[in-house]
């Protein structure tokens, strides 16, 4: 069945609240006469998750963000140098990337995951969403977002005319379970992190789009709150940045899927701007 974009706006829950919140009516109608013929098979998903109660399932649950890592001064983190990665990691090529992750053990959390979670998609991509951690499900089956959340996300993606696995790769920061969904720790972070900074590089994606505060802050090495970062362009190594809610934040609270919706749009208008700088 092929749905307009006001189909799959209603399926997401963002319509009409989404037509008061768009700086650029023009650049809407734009988009919305390049996607109105497309098919959108996850629209009656979306709109069966975003119709269910929040759950306390472990993968309907973010977490508070630790300590900020990111580029913070050696001298800041104190015993935390001594776990920094080898070099080897920066040298790196795909196959040998996936592989150091998958038989990671320089933390403890390698004793409590059923496997490591690289991330999946498209190797090549100009989209790159990075989310926290692995939840259950991911835990279990080695794949980045497949929850509820991961629900919500594909849809989420599909209203910008992206699929999971078409020009978008998804990742985490941490690649193990933390155990219970708790917080990641600052040293787990720390071992962690260069995984994820290696992929970009491998990458190299034209835009970043962080999922949740814990990605945002880590990414973006700040501890200012998501509400605040969220609405402007960031950067991240030079690489424009867009932060926005995690997919399970909103499975809890549906009134701010209108504000995610701005900070989709956001993320379209840069990497169009993006390749009309670059073209």
């Amino acid at each position: 069945m092929s749905l307009t974009r006001r189909d799959r706006l209603q399926a997401l829950g963002l319509w009409p609240a989404w037509r008061l919140r768009v700086a650029a009516p023009a650049i809407e109608a734009e988009r919305e006469a390049e996607h109105e013929a497309e098919p959108f098979q996850a629209a009656a998903l979306a709109a069966e998750l975003l119709e269910k109660p929040a759950t306390s399932s472990p993968d309907a649950v973010e977490r508070n963000p630790g300590i900020a890592m990111g580029e913070i001064p050696d001298s800041a983190h104190g015993s935390i140098q001594a776990t920094s990665p080898p070099n080897a990691i920066r040298e790196m090529d795909w196959t040998a990337l996936n592989a150091a992750i998958k038989s990671c053990t320089r933390c403890a959390l390698a004793k409590t995951r059923t496997q490591a979670v690289p991330g999946v998609g498209d190797i090549h991509a100009e989209w790159l969403f990075v989310g926290e951690a692995p939840g259950a499900n991911e835990d279990r089956q080695g794949e980045p977002f497949v929850g509820d959340a991961g629900k919500l996300l594909d849809a989420m993606m599909a209203a910008i005319g992206l699929a999971r696995g078409n020009n978008v790769y998804i990742a985490n920061v941490l690649k193990s379970r933390p155990p219970g969904n708790r917080d990641p720790l600052p040293e787990e972070v720390a071992t962690c992190l260069p995984y994820l900074e290696r992929q970009i590089e491998l990458i190299q994606p034209k835009l970043i789009v962080a999922l949740g505060r814990f990605a945002a802050q880590n990414l973006l090495a700040t501890d200012t709150p998501i509400g605040k970062l969220r609405g402007q362009m960031h950067r991240y190594r030079g690489v424009p940045l867009v932060v926005t809610y995690h997919p399970a934040y909103l499975l809890r609270n549906p009134l701010d899927k209108a504000k995610v919706w701005e900070d989709l749009l956001l993320a379209v208008d840069t990497m169009r701007q993006q390749k009309s700088n670059a073209g």
